[in-house]
C-alpha cells in the first residue's frame, strides 16, 4: 500500500466509527510483553482502594504498555512534538508521571526544523515500547512517514536514549515482542497484518511474513501489539476508533492466526467521549491482568482508561465491565507499595537547573541556540514570521482535564519592535494572549482566527480582537480550557499586572472537537519576531492548576 493510501486507510478508519452506541461485546482482551508470563486463569480483583477513569486526563495516545520489575512504562504518541514518545512511569496503573522521551529529536528532514516545510500531524504516530532482560536495554520503535523504522536504545527510560538502527522497512503501528529465546519479533501493518524477525542484535531484519487479512467485514485493523503468553502468540489489534480484536496462534510467532473480537461500540468512561481502543495489555506481579486504552476525547485529546483483564479456560482475553460499559472505577491494582510517589504532571515549573521537564514538548524541532533554562525560561526569536504555526522554539504542554488554567509569568523587557510573545492555546484553529511590542509601543492583546485547512496549510494567521495598553517589563497572563468532549468547548483569557487581580481579555474561544488533528489542544509558550531578530524574553514561572 502507497503512503498516502495507507495514510488515508487510517484516516477513513478513525472517521468510521466515534459514536458511543451500546453494542456486541464479545470476549478478549489481555497479555502482558514479558514472553515467559504465566497468567492465573482468573485474576481476582484485589484491593480495597479504587481508582477512576481516565487514569490521565491528558493527552496520550496509541499507548504501548509494560512492566519490568516492579515498575509499569508506557510510551504514546507524539506526531510533530519534540521530543517524541514520551514515556511515563508508574508503580501502580493509577498513577503517572513522564519520565523521559525516547525520540530525542525528530532528525528525520528538515520539515521537522520548520525548514522549508513543515512535519504536523507526522512524525511519531503508533509505536512500541519494550525491556530486553538480557542486555537489561529498554527499546522503542517506530515507522517515520511510511518511509523507515527507526530503533532507539536506553539503559534507562531518562535517557539517555541512541539510535541503534534505521530499517528500511516501515512497520507501521507496531508491536515489539522480546520471545522467550530472547528474538526480537515485530507484528505490524493495517488490514493487513505482518510478523518480521530482526537480527539478534536487532538492527536488520531477518525476515518478514504476512501472517494475517482482516476479514472485510471487520473493516480495517491496526495498531499492533505483540505477545506470548503461555507459549501462545497474540497480536492486539484495534479498529479505529471503535473497537478492539485479538489474534492468536499456537504454532508461533508467524502463525496460523484466528480471530476474536475484544470490543465493539463499547461505552467508554467519559461522558461525551469515544470508545476505549487501542493500548497495550500488562500483568501485574500478581499475575492480574490490565489493559490500558484510551478514549478519543477532543478537544482534549486522547485520553489513558484503565480496565481489568480475565481470561477465558481456552486462552483468550476479557475486558471487566460494569453494568455494559468500560468502568467510569474499578478496585484498584494489588501491588506493592510504591517506593515513592510519582511526580505530579499538574503544579509550579519555576525552570530551575539547566534542563527543561519532560512535560515540556517543542513544537517541531527547537533552534537549541535560541533558548535556555537557568532559573528560568528564555527564548530569544528564532524565526521572522506573522505565522505561528511557522514560528520555532513554540514550547508546549498538554492540557490537564476536564478544566485547567496555564498562569505564566512573563518579563518581556528585552522584545523588539515587531515581536510577539504569550501564551497560546494551540492546534489547528489557535488563539492566543500576550505581548506586541511595536514603534516602542507595548500592548497586551488577544488574537483569535489563526487556523490550517485540512492539508495542515496555513489559512489564518490571527486578528487582534482586544488589547490594552502596559507598561513596565512584567506581565502574567493567563489561559483557561475546558476539553471536555463531545462539543466544541471554550477557552478564554486573561492578565495582571500587579500579579493578583486579573482582567479579562477578549471573548471566549472555541476550541474545535474535530479529530483529525490527532494530538488534542495544548497550553503553548511563545516569541516570534515580524521584523528582525533579537528580541527576548524571560518566562520565571508556570503554573497548571485545576479546580
Amino acid at each position: 500500500m502507497s503512503c498516502s493510501r495507507q495514510y488515508l486507510s487510517r484516516r477513513r478508519a478513525l472517521a468510521a466509527g466515534t459514536g458511543l452506541v451500546t453494542g456486541a461485546f464479545l470476549p478478549p482482551a489481555g497479555a502482558s510483553r514479558t514472553a515467559a508470563a504465566v497468567p492465573a486463569r482468573e485474576s481476582p480483583l484485589e484491593a480495597a482502594a479504587a481508582y477512576t477513569n481516565p487514569v490521565i486526563w491528558q493527552d496520550f495516545a496509541d499507548i504501548d504498555v509494560i512492566r519490568v520489575g516492579a515498575t509499569y512504562y508506557a510510551s504514546a504518541s507524539t506526531m510533530h512534538y519534540s521530543p517524541g514518545a514520551p514515556v511515563l512511569r508508574s508503580y501502580d496503573l493509577v498513577n503517572w508521571e513522564i519520565a523521559g522521551h525516547s525520540v530525542p529529536s525528530l532528525d528525520f528532514g528538515a520539515k521537522y526544523d520548520l525548514n522549508g516545510g513543515r512535519g504536523y500531524v507526522r512524525g511519531v504516530w503508533a509505536s512500541s515500547l519494550a525491556h530486553r532482560p538480557s542486555n537489561r536495554t529498554f527499546y522503542w520503535l517506530g515507522q517515520i512517514d511510511f518511509a523507515r523504522t527507526y530503533i532507539y536504545t536506553a539503559t534507562a527510560v531518562e535517557g539517555p536514549w541512541s539510535r541503534l538502527t534505521t530499517i528500511s522497512t516501515p512497520y507501521y503501528d507496531a508491536g515489539l515482542l522480546v520471545d522467550s529465546d530472547d528474538t526480537l519479533y515485530v507484528a505490524y501493518g493495517n488490514t493487513t497484518i505482518s510478523v518480521a524477525q530482526l537480527s539478534r542484535d536487532g538492527r536488520t531484519q531477518v525476515r518478514t511474513q504476512q501472517v494475517f487479512t482482516t476479514p472485510p467485514s471487520v473493516g480495517a485493523l491496526e495498531g499492533a501489539r505483540f505477545y506470548k503468553i503461555n507459549g501462545q502468540y497474540y497480536i492486539f489489534l484495534t479498529r479505529p476508533a471503535n473497537g478492539q480484536y485479538i489474534l492468536k496462534s499456537s504454532s508461533g510467532p508467524f502463525g496460523p492466526y484466528t480471530m476474536r473480537q475484544v470490543l465493539l461500540d463499547l461505552r467508554g468512561p467519559i461522558p461525551g467521549g469515544g470508545v476505549p481502543h487501542q493500548g497495550g495489555l500488562v500483568r501485574t506481579q500478581n499475575g492480574a491482568w490490565y489493559y490500558l486504552a484510551f478514549v478519543d476525547a477532543y478537544p482534549g485529546g486522547r485520553m489513558p482508561a484503565l480496565a481489568p483483564v480475565t481470561w477465558t479456560s481456552d486462552g483468550w482475553p476479557v475486558v471487566q465491565l460494569v453494568n455494559g460499559a468500560w468502568g467510569t472505577s474499578y478496585p484498584s491494582p494489588a501491588v506493592p507499595t510504591p517506593p515513592r510517589q510519582v511526580t505530579p504532571m499538574t503544579g509550579v515549573d519555576t525552570f530551575d537547573g539547566t534542563t527543561l521537564e519532560p512535560r515540556w514538548e517543542w513544537n517541531h524541532n527547537p533552534d537549541n541556540t535560541k533558548w535556555s533554562v537557568a532559573g528560568g525560561l528564555t527564548l530569544r526569536t528564532a524565526t521572522v514570521t506573522n505565522d505561528l504555526y511557522w514560528a520555532r522554539n513554540t514550547l508546549t504542554h498538554r492540557i490537564q482535564g476536564p478544566t485547567s488554567t496555564a498562569t505564566v509569568d512573563l518579563d518581556f523587557s528585552a522584545m523588539r519592535d515587531g515581536d510577539r510573545a504569550g501564551l497560546a492555546l494551540l492546534r489547528d484553529s489557535s488563539a492566543w494572549i500576550g505581548v506586541r511590542r511595536d514603534g516602542g509601543a507595548t500592548r497586551v492583546v488577544m488574537v483569535n482566527g489563526l487556523t490550517m485547512d485540512s492539508n495542515w496549510n496555513t489559512t489564518g494567521t490571527g486578528t487582534e480582537v482586544a488589547s490594552a495598553p502596559v507598561s513596565g517589563g512584567r506581565i502574567r497572563l493567563r489561559a483557561s480550557a475546558d476539553i471536555r468532549p463531545g462539543a466544541p468547548r471554550p477557552g478564554t483569557f486573561s492578565y495582571s499586572t500587579d500579579g493578583t487581580a486579573f482582567t479579562r481579555l477578549g471573548p471566549a474561544f472555541s476550541m474545535g472537537n474535530d479529530w483529525r488533528f490527532f494530538m488534542g489542544y495544548r497550553f503553548a509558550l511563545f516569541n516570534h519576531a515580524t521584523q528582525a531578530l533579537g528580541g527576548a524574553i524571560r518566562v520565571t514561572r508556570f503554573e497548571l492548576s485545576t479546580p
